[in-house]
């Protein structure tokens, strides 16, 4: 009987803790936490707009140029081109559209071949 309770109770702590952590948190970050890592990323500083265009060679000629101008990327300037890219379709989940994601895979593949590495 002693162990019903303990572990009932240890439970609920563990409920409450992780709630007000939680619901706390989200409240001081905000909603956009993917928007923040967007824009000020370690890897690159991106044109405006740069996923918005339909067109995927202009989508990887633009992370191409940021990627190679960037002072701050940890990597080559593909793979940080590719994993930003990676980045903001993983971001966008189930909420974005087949069309986008088929453009922005297009995108993938011309960055690849921009960098020779198709």
């Amino acid at each position: 009987m002693a162990n019903t309770r303990t572990a009932s109770k240890t439970s609920a702590t563990r409920k409450r803790r992780g709630r007000t952590q939680s619901g706390s948190s989200r409240r001081r970050t905000g909603r956009r936490w993917s928007r923040h890592v967007t824009e000020h990323s370690d890897a690159l500083t991106l044109e405006k707009g740069v996923f918005t265009s339909r067109d995927p060679k202009r989508i990887a000629a633009s992370l191409k140029r940021s990627a190679e101008k960037s002072r701050r990327r940890k990597g080559s300037p593909f793979r940080s081109a590719l994993s930003m890219l990676t980045f903001y379709i993983n971001r966008a989940g189930k909420s974005l559209p087949a069309s986008r994601r088929k453009n922005l895979m297009r995108a993938k593949d011309e960055l690849r071949k921009q960098f020779g590495k198709a």
